[in-house]
C-alpha cells in the first residue's frame, strides 16, 4: 500500500501563556494522498493555519507523529528539516512574503540556491515563464501589483518541484478577479506537476474546486470528506497570465 503524502497521527500542538497552557490543535487524525487536493476551512482560530505550520515543519507538535512524503518530520534536526521543506515543500502565503530588496527572478532563485542548484536562476527565470511574468524579471517586489506579487510567490513555491503544496488563503489580500486568476494559476501548476495540494480558504466556491474538503472546529476535525458527485466536478484549471 502507498504510503500518504501526509499522515498526522494523534497530533497535539500546545502553546503556553501568562494563563496556562492552550490546546491549538487536539488530537488530529489525517491521512493525505498522494496528488490530492483537500481543502482546510472552518471559523477563524480553529486551528487551520496552525495545523498547515505543523505540516511545513515550521512548528514543532507537542505530541503525536507528522508524515511528510514518508518521513517522519519529528526524527530531523532544524537544519535536516530546513532542507527537506526545501527541497520537497512549497508554501504560499496570504501576504505574498517576497523580499522586498530582490528582483523577482532572484526571490524565486532564492530556494533553488538553498538546494544547491547550480542552474538557479535558469530555471527561476522558466518558472515565471510560465506564471506570465517573464517580462518582470528585473522588478521588485514594490514595482509589482497585488496580483503580480502572489504570481511570483507561486513560482518561488513551484520552482524546486515540490511534492507537497501548502497554500494559506492565497487569495486573501487580492480582488475578486486578480484571485481568481491566481487560483486558475496555482490548479494549472498543481495538475501539471501532479503535486498535493492542502489549500486554506474561507470561501466555499474555492473549497470546492478541492476534490476534499477537511473542516475544522476548536482544533479538532470534524468533517473530513469528499465532495459529494451532485457538487461537480472541479472546472478544468486554465494557465491564466493577467493577474
Amino acid at each position: 500500500m502507498t504510503e500518504p503524502m501526509i499522515r498526522l497521527n494523534d497530533l497535539v500542538l500546545t502553546y503556553s501563556n501568562e494563563a496556562g497552557p492552550v490546546e491549538v490543535l487536539r488530537r488530529i487524525e489525517l491521512d493525505v494522498r498522494r496528488g490530492e487536493t483537500v481543502s482546510v476551512v472552518g471559523p477563524s482560530g480553529s486551528g487551520k493555519s496552525s495545523m498547515m505550520m505543523v505540516m511545513a515543519g515550521l512548528e514543532r507538535a507537542t505530541s503525536g507523529t507528522v508524515g511528510i512524503d514518508g518521513t517522519d518530520l519529528g526524527g530531523l534536526d532544524e537544519d535536516a528539516l530546513a532542507r527537506f521543506r526545501g527541497e520537497r515543500i512549497g508554501i504560499v502565503f496570504q501576504d505574498f512574503h517576497l523580499i522586498p530588496t530582490m528582483s523577482a527572478l532572484e526571490n524565486v532563485a532564492v530556494p533553488l540556491e538553498l538546494a544547491g542548484r547550480r542552474d538557479a536562476f535558469e530555471q527561476a527565470a522558466e518558472t515565471l515563464q510560465q506564471v506570465g511574468l517573464d517580462h518582470r524579471l528585473t522588478h521588485y517586489p514594490g514595482q509589482l501589483s497585488g496580483g503580480e506579487q502572489q504570481r511570483v510567490a507561486l513560482a518561488r513555491a513551484f520552482a524546486v518541484q515540490p511534492r507537497l503544496l501548502l497554500a494559506d488563503e492565497p487569495t486573501g489580500n487580492l480582488d475578486g478577479n486578480t484571485g481568481e486568476k491566481v487560483i486558475e494559476l496555482l490548479f494549472d501548476l498543481v495538475t501539471h506537476q501532479g503535486t498535493t495540494l492542502v489549500l486554506i480558504t474561507h470561501d466555499p466556491s474555492l473549497a470546492q474546486r478541492c476534490s476534499r474538503t477537511v473542516r475544522l472546529a476548536d482544533g479538532q476535525i470534524v468533517d473530513d470528506g469528499t465532495i459529494s458527485a451532485a457538487a461537480g466536478e472541479p472546472p478544468e484549471p486554465q494557465l491564466a497570465t493577467g493577474a
